[in-house]
């Protein structure tokens, strides 16, 4: 098949990027003509190009909603669809899933969506969330299918009407294998508690550094990974609370598995996700885990068996799955044991791919 994918941000290496680049390289081993558009250029469509995938840059295409740049990106991805005559267009992301939905319409071509988590998610404010939910209820009839990377996902688009049962699929992500070198060694002492997010709202890292500081009696040391428009004010926080000293800030990282690796404790203290794929790595790492219990995280983190889900924004109940697997290096090693079998068994690359396969033929063959 020809595919195009669509995804508005390229300038991060985000969940759906790293989805997109991973999905579109395997597709292409697997004999598909696979092509990217974006809006903002940067790291994802670097990467892209180092593997010899052709990149198309339409430079309305933006994640803020403007009615007149969002009128010119359905007008620059009409025309690119009907130049390029795919059999398939792939839309990734809320924005770029309604643009790339209007112009495939258009222009007579099937679209794909996936959903990386709804923007009417729990957590989003009500408002927001209000107008998310229309916009999706709107374009929804548009998409062939509608793919959502959680069960959890996939009950709320049902509940918003977003989409007939029928034409929902439920796809978990999956991340590429990494060496044995590349695995963690939990149990070591003191232990090392890494979170890969960027800095941005839906990622509470003040939560985090507020929970350190009542267990700064305790042997560890913080790194966060990653960028984003709130790391100067985390940065404040940490200076505030006299944990700058015991936590470094790695900005954004090509050696994020190696980070994994060098870690004993993985924490994604998120607001709302869909599956985030840190978490697929961490367990693939063989990392502990103590995730917010939002969107699918409890599809992927078993509590008490892999790690530990704590309700969002619950300090008490995040300090307390913290100091146990601070002072606990045998309990470290069995979860990372456990979240590594997990990972082997649901969240493979080769498993999501097998699946998508799946679903491709059945698209091409119009089932």
């Amino acid at each position: 098949m020809r595919i195009l994918f669509v995804i508005t941000r390229a300038d991060v290496i985000g969940g759906a990027q790293a989805h997109v680049r991973d999905v579109s390289q395997a597709l292409r081993r697997l004999g598909h003509d696979v092509e990217v558009i974006t809006g903002p250029e940067g790291l994802l469509t670097e990467q892209l190009r180092r593997q010899g995938i052709p990149v198309h840059h339409v430079s309305r295409l933006s994640r803020e909603i403007n009615p007149i740049r969002d009128f010119a990106a359905v007008y620059g991805l009409w025309r690119l669809f009907r130049s390029k005559q795919p059999d398939l267009v792939w839309a990734h992301s809320s924005k770029a899933g309604w643009v790339s939905r209007v112009a495939a319409r258009a222009a007579g071509v099937p679209c794909l969506f996936t959903a990386h988590g709804w923007a009417f998610t729990e957590g989003v404010s009500p408002s927001r969330a209000a107008v998310y939910a229309l916009a999706e209820r709107l374009v929804g009839p548009l998409a062939t299918r509608i793919i959502t990377v959680s069960d959890y996902d996939r009950r709320l688009a049902l509940r918003r009407k977003v989409a007939p049962d029928e034409r929902l699929v439920v796809i978990h992500n999956g991340v590429p294998d990494v060496p044995v070198w590349l695995r963690s060694e939990p149990e070591r002492h003191p232990p090392r508690i890494v979170m890969v997010a960027r800095f941005a709202e839906p990622k509470d890292h003040v939560l985090l550094l507020q929970s350190l500081r009542n267990l700064e009696a305790l042997p560890w040391e913080l790194e966060l990974v990653g960028s984003g428009p709130l790391l100067s004010h985390v940065r404040e926080v940490a200076r505030q609370l006299r944990l700058d000293g015991r936590v470094t800030f790695s900005g954004d990282r090509d050696d994020v598995a190696q980070r994994l690796a060098n870690a004993q404790l993985f924490v994604l203290t998120s607001r709302w996700e869909g599956l985030p794929l840190s978490v697929l790595e961490a367990m693939r790492a063989g990392l502990p885990t103590v995730v917010s219990d939002v969107g699918g995280c409890s599809e992927a983190v078993q509590h008490g068996v892999t790690g530990y889900l704590v309700p969002r924004g619950d300090l008490p109940s995040l300090q307390k799955s913290l100091h146990t697997l601070i002072t606990r290096p045998e309990l470290r090693k069995r979860f990372g044991l456990a979240g590594r079998k997990k990972y082997e068994d649901q969240f493979t690359l080769d498993r999501m791919m097998a699946r998508i396969e799946g679903l491709l033929k059945s698209i091409h063959e119009g089932a």
